[in-house]
Formats: C-alpha cells, structure tokens, sequence
C-alpha cells in the first residue's frame, strides 16, 4: 500500500469520527489505489462499491482539507461518481 493510500484511510478515519453510512463508497485515487468506506470505516481495497469517486491525489487532498468543494469538483470534471449519487452526496456531507 503506497504511504499516500495509507495517509488519506487515516485522514478519512479522523474525519468520519465514528460516523456510519448505509452502503459503501469507494474513493479511487488515479496511479494510487483505492479506499474503500463502509459501516467498517475506511480502509485501502479495490472491492465493489455501491458509488465509486475517481479524483486525482491532489483534488482528495483538497476535498479532504475543506479547499475543494465536492460539488464545484464534480461539475468541473475534478471528481467523477458513479452509482449511489446520494450516497455521495451524504459522504461529502459527513466529511465537510
């Protein structure tokens, strides 16, 4: 697991706080991995999600650190989604 995979699945543990979501949500990072989230928390696995969101490392960082907003990234193509939207829409939620 590349140190950057490992840094954001403890970034997003902190964030989450013990916060569950229904379903899950796989962030994948471009030339990174993948981090799967669930009602387990965050951890790196490549495993099916109910919403997969693709960003390059730069634009996680800046969704994790309050700079990106994950709406203006989706519109402008920073962040794709696929499946769940909603679902997606309540992880950003949860992470703001």
């Amino acid at each position: 697991m590349s140190e950057i995979i490992s840094a954001a699945v403890k970034a997003l543990n902190e964030k989450l706080d013990g916060e569950q979501i229904d379903g899950s949500v796989k962030f994948v990072l471009v030339d990174e991995g993948s981090i799967l989230i669930d009602a387990d928390g965050a951890r790196a696995s490549d495993a099916d999600a109910d919403c997969t969101l693709t960003a390059s490392v730069e634009t996680f960082r800046g969704l994790l650190e309050g700079e990106i907003n994950p709406t203006t990234a989706f519109m402008s193509g920073q962040l794709t989604v696929e499946g769940d939207m909603g679902l997606a829409m309540k992880l950003g939620s949860l992470l703001a």
